[in-house]
């Protein structure tokens, strides 16, 4: 009895010191609360750029003021998320940005929230015991930023859609303080080429034949005004181009470029901490043209790249791996797989090593893009050697699988009949070079241009070559042509509706990374490439890998039925260790209580046994 007694005892003397060891470590974690996020993304911290946005760019305090509407379930959870992301901000900032949470009772309060460019909505919430009812309750779920003089304000947030909540508060962080502080990025645009402009509906379907919805430049200027654009005509090259400008951005051209042009070009660049974006290859597709015939032609730009070292091929890639492929059910119940090996769609693979990586994501403007679609790139060959203090690297590549058409005319619509022919092999089509830039032109005056034969400071040279890179193939091919005014009145003439209907979820897919990718790109040119993470923001987290599992590598002269295979061997292999995996999680731990109650049990005797000895 006595020994039972003590034992009593001195477990309750244990019990109380660990109740009084927890009660003390939560009352100092209360006042030093700190998370540590081992996620590659910073998926649950705030990323650097944003982080270095607040404490080093900031002149002036920000106010941010969160309005938010309480009482339902889910809003609670993104209120708890959003709140927690916004004592990230204000401990970055050092004390510049401050924030407030508000709950718009009062007919004061909701009528500050409207007139910092808020929304007032109804927000609902179906039972989750599955009856028939739900809570319906009006207010604000939005945030207003004061900084200086200039107001801006996200008009609403949607509890539904948290992902990407970092982005657009950073976003419309950088906006107000642009236009407070005057900050002016400005990129020029090339016009008077006949080239795909920015300025093109052709981003989606037509709706009723009366035009393809917003243009690329329209979006970027909506959600991104930090970046002010600015048409560029060389008009034969008579005139300087505009040395404010960070960079310069050629899109696919219909139109030769005669020497002139082509040393103003260069004589910008070697200026010195400029930017060239060249978004254009030798594959030529006409708007409207449903029958989607290509033409091979560089138009001249191939003497300038070659100057720099990057040398464009008169010829159409085509890839039998990493291309489109669209799946339709025949009458008889067959599946029928009709392919448009011209558009490659990339993603970074884990199996290549650096020298055949498909898309570069270290590359800013690919930053932890999960995905890219090419639309009609054309081969590029590198020539590190004539930019000897220049870095230059290959950021995106075609499969191992991928041929090559020299043909005058290209039919690069779906089609169930496509063939592989030729050699296959991997090509590049997108190049980076950063660095000390040499002159196209080598220094040599030229019809009374003059250019150093290097680059005053250091500059920056994308090319890619994907024709339609900044648009959507489908929509353009597909969209009918502009209607003159006094026809427009007839109504739209009606288009395509094969490529209509699949121009859809191209747009759905690949668009939103297309935009990201663009807006990437003007950072980079603009040498701000701090703000890269917050923008991968706007994708999920990537899932889970088997590091011990070897995804099948894909062989040139693999055919589908040698893939299919291989996908199927390495889906059974990724089965089996999830098994494993489940299997462990569920009788380790009972596994491991049990050895630990059988030491104990074994202990507590020898223990016994020692005290009857005695």
């Amino acid at each position: 009895m006595e020994r039972k007694a003590k034992a009593a005892t001195q477990t309750g003397v244990y019990l109380a010191i660990v109740a009084a060891i927890l009660v003390v470590a939560n009352v100092i974690s209360y006042g030093a609360y700190k998370r540590f996020d081992m996620t590659k993304t910073e998926r649950f911290t705030l990323s650097k750029g944003s982080a270095h946005l607040v404490r080093e760019g900031l002149k002036q305090d920000l106010q941010v003021d969160v309005y938010v509407t309480r009482g339902l379930p889910k809003h609670e959870a993104f209120i708890q998320d959003l709140t927690d992301l916004m004592n990230e901000y204000e401990q970055a900032s050092n004390g510049k940005l401050h924030y407030a949470i508000i709950e718009a009772k009062t007919d004061e309060q909701r009528a500050a929230a409207k007139e910092a460019g808020l929304q007032e909505a109804a927000f609902g919430e179906g039972s989750e015991t599955g009856q028939d009812q739900a809570t319906i309750t009006r207010g604000f779920m939005g945030i207003a930023f004061k900084y200086g003089s200039e107001k801006e304000a996200i008009p609403m947030l949607s509890p539904d859609q948290a992902q990407g909540l970092e982005f657009w508060i950073t976003n419309t962080i950088r906006e107000i303080r642009d236009k407070a502080d005057a900050i002016d990025t400005k990129i020029g645009i090339l016009t008077g080429k006949d080239e795909i402009k920015l300025t093109d509906a052709n981003l989606v379907a037509s709706q009723g034949g009366r035009g393809g919805g917003p243009s690329m430049r329209a979006l970027l200027e909506h959600h991104f005004p930090f970046y002010k654009f600015e048409d560029v005509d060389l008009k034969g090259g008579d005139s300087e181009i505009n040395k404010e400008l960070a960079g310069l951005v050629i899109t696919q051209p219909g139109k030769e470029f005669t020497e002139k042009e082509l040393r103003r070009i260069d004589q910008f660049l070697m200026l010195g901490n400029k930017a060239l974006a060249v978004f254009a290859g030798a594959v030529n597709l006409k708007a409207s043209d449903p029958a989607m015939k290509a033409s091979l032609n560089t138009w001249g730009l191939e003497k300038l790249l070659d100057g720099y070292g990057v040398e464009m091929k008169k010829e159409a890639i085509l890839d039998w791996s990493r291309s489109m492929a669209i799946p339709v059910q025949t009458q008889s119940g067959q599946l029928m797989w009709f392919r448009a090996p011209g558009i490659l769609q990339l993603q970074e693979d884990s199996r290549f090593d650096e020298k055949e990586q498909i898309l570069d994501s270290s590359f800013p403007g690919f930053f932890r893009l999960p995905e890219l679609s090419f639309p009609f790139p054309s081969t590029l060959v590198p020539h590190p050697e004539k930019q000897p203090e220049a870095t230059m690297k290959v950021v995106a590549r075609s499969t191992p699988k991928t041929t090559v058409d020299v043909s005058e005319a290209v039919d690069m619509k779906f089609s169930a009949d496509w063939k592989p022919k030729g050699e296959y092999a991997q090509r590049a089509i997108a190049v980076t070079i950063e660095g000390k830039l040499k002159s196209a032109f080598g220094g040599q005056e030229g019809l009374g241009i003059t250019a150093p034969a290097e680059s005053a400071d250091k500059g920056r040279i994308l090319v890619l070559s994907a024709s339609q890179f900044l648009a959507n193939p489908f929509a353009r091919a597909g969209n009918p042509p502009p209607m003159p005014p006094q026809m427009a009145m007839m109504g739209g003439m009606g288009g395509d509706e094969d490529l209509l209907m699949l121009s859809q979820p191209y747009a759905q897919k690949y668009l939103t990374a297309t935009i990201l990718a663009f807006k990437n790109t003007l950072d980079w040119m603009a040498g701000d490439s701090t703000l890269l993470a917050a923008t991968a923001k706007m994708f999920g987290e990537t899932n889970l890998t088997y590091a011990g599992i070897e995804k099948p590598k894909q062989e040139a002269t693999d055919d589908e039925a040698t893939l299919a295979k291989k996908a199927e061997e390495y889906r059974a292999e990724r089965k089996t260790v999830q098994q494993r995996v489940q299997w462990s999680l569920t009788l380790l731990p009972a596994a491991l209580f049990a050895v630990f109650g059988l030491v104990r049990w074994r202990r507590r005797e020898n223990a016994r046994e020692n005290i009857t000895l005695d």
